[in-house]
């Protein structure tokens, strides 16, 4: 068994997983997004196995892209977030495990990210074997390497080497036969880069957002609402409530799928929900539309751990002044309240929708209600770009008439909920 006394450090290679910046040749399979969601959860899971190694002094992780405290807010605090240092991947990896033998570890590891089915226990025979072995590497599949291990810094194996083909191994070892180094060879994995990859690992293609719209009579306002969702990273799913306009004619046509349900808003989204096969669910109204590159911006808002619930910035289509002005504090009650209404496209992780247990049955405000229930759980974050709803109400009823009805319905959900509160204190 390792020594505990001896103080170890395990290296990190990776990559912020920005969109059309990391699996670059999955993109036409799973989107822009789809393949930085793989990413993510690829580095997540590596992370949470090296947690796993109790007797390890400190976890580095050696990034490109983004920013450490972007990183600490993904990844947590516990680890050293350290910027690689050049383009080249061998002299990159050279100045990593020469950081670490300058801060006086004696036993220094390095892993990638692209690995699936990296367990807590191959790395810690990698540590075992640096007991007796001077270097220890891991071999991929795809004829490079997983791991690498040493107790001194060996630069010849960083330089001369074709990177990024399947001669990387082969010339890896070619250099220790010649420098006659005693090495060992660990288990072979393999990585993940290509389609191939995913189906022999087994890994669910699905999308990366499934945007649901519920709708009754809408083949006014359908057609753009899709066509706003349409994108690589996402499946678009219309939860029909018994329209009998062309609503489902038009949803299909362009490409969405199509369920029918029970007529009410909660009862529509929670099926649509529960039918969805993406990481994150957005609610979106047929009546709105999504701004250009929304997965983009959900993705990113969605790296953060603390995060619960995600809105847009709240917009409607009539250019008065008036209007502008109901804009802006609607904005303001969203950012400083964390409550945002549901026409602002609610955004949220499946399995922590899950949690709250969906939409509350309700026959009005259901978005109040959850996004409600979601605030007393987990951080709600508004996105700095607007959905554009809109502005039928207004012109059928009037900005002042409907504006009230929306202020009425909000103070009734806040009289309702401090009733409860103070009912629930004084009985306690």
């Amino acid at each position: 068994m390792y020594w505990k006394g001896l103080p170890s450090l395990l290296i990190i290679f990776g990559r912020y997983p920005l969109p059309r910046k990391v699996k670059t040749r999955l993109i036409p399979h799973l989107g822009p997004v789809g393949s930085a969601d793989l990413q993510r959860r690829l580095t997540e899971d590596i992370v949470k196995e090296a947690r796993r190694i109790s007797y390890i002094s400190d976890i580095a992780f050696f990034y490109k892209g983004g920013s450490k405290e972007l990183l600490r807010r993904w990844l947590g605090r516990d680890i050293i977030f350290v910027p690689q240092s050049d383009d080249d991947l061998g002299r990159s990896m050279r100045d990593a495990i020469d950081w670490g033998i300058r801060r006086g570890y004696e036993k220094i590891v390095l892993i990638g990210t692209d690995i699936y089915g990296l367990r807590a226990e191959y790395i810690e025979e990698a540590f075992n074997r640096l007991e007796k072995y001077d270097l220890v590497i891991g071999p991929s599949e795809d004829g490079g390497y997983w791991l690498i291990g040493m107790k001194g810094l060996i630069e010849d194996v960083f330089f001369g080497i074709d990177w990024g083909t399947d001669r990387v191994l082969d010339q890896t070892l070619a250099v220790l036969r010649r420098r006659k180094i005693g090495f060992s060879l660990l288990n072979r994995l393999m990585d993940i880069d290509t389609i191939e990859d995913l189906k022999r690992a087994k890994i669910d293609i699905n999308p990366f957002l499934s945007v649901i719209i519920p709708t009754l009579n809408e083949e006014d306002n359908i057609r753009d609402s899709i066509i706003s969702a349409r994108c690589p990273d996402s499946e678009i799913i219309v939860v029909d409530g018994g329209s009998r306009d062309r609503t489902l004619d038009i949803a299909k046509e362009l490409g969405a799928r199509t369920i029918r349900a029970e007529k009410g808003r909660a009862i529509q989204q929670n099926i649509g929900a529960r039918e969805a096969r993406g990481e994150v669910l957005v609610f979106l109204h047929a009546d709105t539309r999504l701004p250009r590159g929304y997965s983009y911006d959900i993705f990113h808002v969605t790296m953060d751990k603390e995060l619960l619930v995600g809105a847009f910035l709240f917009k409607t289509d009539m250019d008065h002044p008036i209007m502008k002005l109901i804009e802006a504090v609607a904005n303001m009650r969203s950012k400083l309240f964390s409550l945002p209404y549901g026409d602002q496209a609610f955004f949220i992780r499946k399995e922590r929708f899950k949690e709250i247990g969906g939409f509350p049955i309700v026959p009005i405000a259901e978005d109040l209600y959850f996004i409600y229930r979601a605030s007393k759980i987990g951080k709600v974050k508004i996105v700095p770009r607007a959905a554009i709803t809109s502005s039928r109400k207004w012109k059928r009823y009037g900005i002042v008439k409907t504006t009230a009805f929306h202020w009425k319905v909000l103070f009734r959900f806040l009289l309702e909920n401090i009733r409860t509160r103070l009912w629930t204190h004084f009985m306690q």
